[in-house]
């Protein structure tokens, strides 16, 4: 069940360290059990999420839940480039909400279709698409981690 609480908005200048900080939390969690310790080091030291953020974060929509950051979304044209929501408020429709602020937005702007990706590890993400009409269509390496992951395209038709 979604919390009632959860607020979409765009992103604000001074959200930054609390969009830094879901990234953080997120990778902790979610990818780093999974990637090689080499991949790991490489993420931490070149601050991959906190540039990711100082270079799009303007263009993000967060959520927040009593006035803190729960969660944070971002597409560029039909593709959803990162969904990310805090360990600590997961389960409780944060994700549901962006995702379907984000759908809005991209159909909004005339796409007949949201794409986005995972990795095949993350299974819990892969059903949370599934559940939301999100179709596989196609699978290939994942670079980004040079750890041997294998990407999967998940499409929707928004029409």
């Amino acid at each position: 069940m979604g919390d009632s609480r959860i607020n979409v908005r765009r992103a604000r200048a001074d959200d930054t360290a609390a969009l830094k900080e879901i990234l953080r939390d997120t990778f902790e969690n979610t990818w780093l059990p999974q990637i090689t310790p080499a991949a790991a080091q490489r993420y931490v030291e070149t601050d991959i999420g906190g540039r990711y953020v100082d270079e799009h974060g303007q263009d993000f929509a967060v959520a927040e839940i009593d006035g803190k950051l729960a969660g944070l979304v971002h597409w560029r044209d039909d593709f959803i480039e990162a969904l990310h929501v805090s360990t600590q408020y997961q389960g409780r429709g944060v994700g549901r909400s962006l995702l379907d602020h984000a759908e809005t937005m991209i159909r909004s702007a005339g796409f007949p279709q949201a794409r986005l990706e995972t990795d095949t590890f993350n299974e819990q993400a892969q059903a949370v698409y599934r559940a939301r009409g999100y179709e596989e269509k196609g699978r290939y390496p994942d670079d980004e981690w040079d750890s041997g992951f294998t990407t999967i395209l998940f499409v929707k038709r928004l029409v």
